[in-house]
């Protein structure tokens, strides 16, 4: 199986390397290469997203990114950022899976990452004004609900969908979409919930949910928000994934140029999307299990200072190592 690595800017590189590391140990069958992509791919090629590596991507059974961002791009009209997002929407990678877990919370925001603010009509008119849509057509909502539906039958058959229903048209018509889909699921629990009553619930209560389902902007903000009650950025990981091709398998931390070349970010979150990826883009859940089981114990004997440790990431990764050769 073929692996593209797109290891982008920062500390993405770093986490990359990561992974690379704990793979060839578990999975050493796996062929992977890396491209051009982010900031990085600005800085040699012109554009965050080259041709080649599009091409690339498309050929893979899976994308292992590291992470996107440089200070000097910021505010420039080409940014790193730009790539990622055309990415998610070529390899049409419409369900975003955002697990957290940490003590008695486990819970999975399924968040749709293809359509509404961030892709919808956007611009400046002549007056001044500056304008986002946010648009949904129903189809993309009842793919994103099937998913959902369908994650929340392995797990505690509860989804609570999160919208704004009483102030957004869109929000009126997700809640239609996600109740029509819901009666395909009858074993499974449904109920709606304002996004900022959710957002308040995840802080103060975040053991009541099992799937968190909604739209893309909601769930970007939420599934952040998850992170930090669970334990940080830097153990959390995400799947990206369409109904064919390539998924995309990424940490959420972002590029942290404030750390990047110290060697002290924490490796967990890359390493376990690349557990999702074995999992949920490999078809290989035993090896998946094996590599996060091995990162939550390493965790406890080798810490980040993140996490109130002092292990250096290389310190981190051979934790790992020796957990998977044990």
């Amino acid at each position: 199986m073929k692996i593209v690595c797109l290891p982008g800017d920062g500390i993405g590189v770093e986490v990359t390397a990561a992974a690379r590391e704990a793979l060839a140990v578990l999975a050493p069958d796996l062929e992977l290469e890396d491209r051009p992509f982010g900031g990085a791919a600005i800085l040699a090629t012109g554009t965050p997203f080259p041709d080649e590596t599009l091409a690339a991507c498309r050929q893979a059974d899976a994308v292992l990114l590291g992470a996107v961002g440089l200070p000097q791009f910021d505010a420039a009209d080409v940014r790193p950022e730009q790539g990622l997002i055309a990415l998610r929407k070529a390899l049409d990678v419409y369900a975003n899976l955002r697990p957290s877990r940490q003590g008695p919370v486990d819970l999975m925001v399924v968040r749709e990452l293809v359509g509404g603010l961030y892709y919808g009509p956007k611009g400046t008119r002549d007056d001044g004004t500056v304008f986002d849509t946010l648009e949904y057509h129903p189809s993309q909502v009842e793919r994103i609900a099937h998913r959902a539906f369908a994650i929340a039958r392995g797990r505690r058959h509860r989804v609570t969908s999160v919208d704004k229903a009483n102030v957004l048209e869109t929000s009126r018509m997700w809640r239609r979409v996600v109740t029509e889909v819901a009666a395909q699921y009858p074993d499974v629990e449904l109920e709606h919930v304002l996004v900022d009553a959710a957002a308040m619930q995840l802080v103060s209560a975040p053991e009541r949910f099992d799937v968190i389902l909604t739209e893309n902007t909601f769930g970007d903000i939420l599934s952040d928000e998850a992170s930090a009650v669970t334990g940080g950025l830097g153990l959390a990981a995400s799947a990206s994934l369409g109904d064919a091709g390539p998924g995309i398998f990424e940490p959420v931390h972002g590029s942290a140029p404030d750390i990047a070349g110290r060697g002290i970010a924490n490796p967990a979150a890359m390493l376990r999307s690349a557990a999702l990826m074995l999992e949920h883009g490999l078809d290989r859940p035993d090896e998946a299990h094996r590599l996060d089981a091995a990162v939550d114990r390493a965790l406890e004997r080798a810490p980040t200072p993140d996490l109130g440790g002092a292990a250096t990431t290389a310190e981190a990764v051979a934790a790992v190592v020796e957990e998977l050769t044990r």
